[in-house]
């Protein structure tokens, strides 16, 4: 059996994490049994979630998790693909997790309004007079790894153009398709459904949700493949939003 450690539910999402996300819709659709146990990010191989653990061995990073399992249990996300596709599908895997996901990352955590409705919330357990420290030290190593990154170096403008360019050319790639590369899943999907629901959440309020929702063809897919791997979360967007 293998254990997912992974952050849990957030933000009106199955997993806070899109990374977590990823992985977890990769062992779904491997129909890889697996157990899904919140941890702190300290205890993983890497310092970050997911990690997972397989028979014993410690594996952390959505993408070589993937090859692990790739390799381990004999599977191959993208067997449809083509080696081109095979090549297209990992350059829009790193748009995706490369450029998107900052832009995504500094909704959540660098709009004071948005960090206080959600990330501050947790640090809440903690002792009351630790709390406010830690949150302020983890604050601070985000900003520091988006400005490492390049995103926060921008203007709040800056960042959407950049977020905005990104899905209009997801848009675009995807097309009328069921799926991003055609009409089976890929891996690929697992990483463009998760990072389009955090964007897409309704949770938080940005410009570039807005801009997010003004593609049908992601909205459907997204609403489609969130239905599709997690049936039983209630991923219905207009009411998370009358709740948010």
């Amino acid at each position: 059996m293998i254990t997912l450690h992974a952050f849990g539910p957030a933000f009106g999402l199955p997993e806070a994490s899109p990374y977590v996300t990823k992985t977890e819709i990769q062992l779904k659709m491997a129909g890889l049994p697996y157990v899904k146990q919140i941890a702190n990010p300290a205890a993983s191989p890497k310092g970050q979630l997911p990690f997972i653990e397989d028979n014993g061995v410690k594996v952390a990073d959505s993408t070589f998790i993937r090859l692990h399992l790739e390799r381990t249990h004999g599977l191959d996300f993208d067997e449809a693909l083509s080696p081109v596709e095979r090549a297209q599908a990992w350059a829009i895997e790193r748009m995706l997790e490369n450029q998107f996901a900052w832009t995504t990352n500094h909704v959540r955590w660098l709009v004071p309004e948005n960090f206080e409705k959600g990330p501050a919330h947790f640090f809440d357990a903690l002792p009351p007079e630790q709390a406010p420290a830690v949150r302020a030290d983890v604050l601070r190593r985000v900003r520091e790894a988006a400005f490492a990154a390049g995103v926060a170096r921008h203007t709040d403008e800056e960042i959407l153009y950049l977020g905005a360019k990104s899905l209009a050319a997801l848009s675009l790639l995807l097309g009328d398709r069921p799926y991003m590369m055609g009409e089976r899943p890929c891996g690929l999907d697992a990483t463009a459904v998760a990072v389009l629901a955090g964007a897409l959440t309704p949770f938080f309020e940005s410009d570039l949700r807005r801009r997010a929702e003004a593609y049908p063809n992601l909205t459907a897919y997204t609403d489609r493949l969130m239905a599709q791997f997690y049936p039983d979360f209630a991923w219905t967007r207009d009411e998370l939003a009358a709740a948010a």
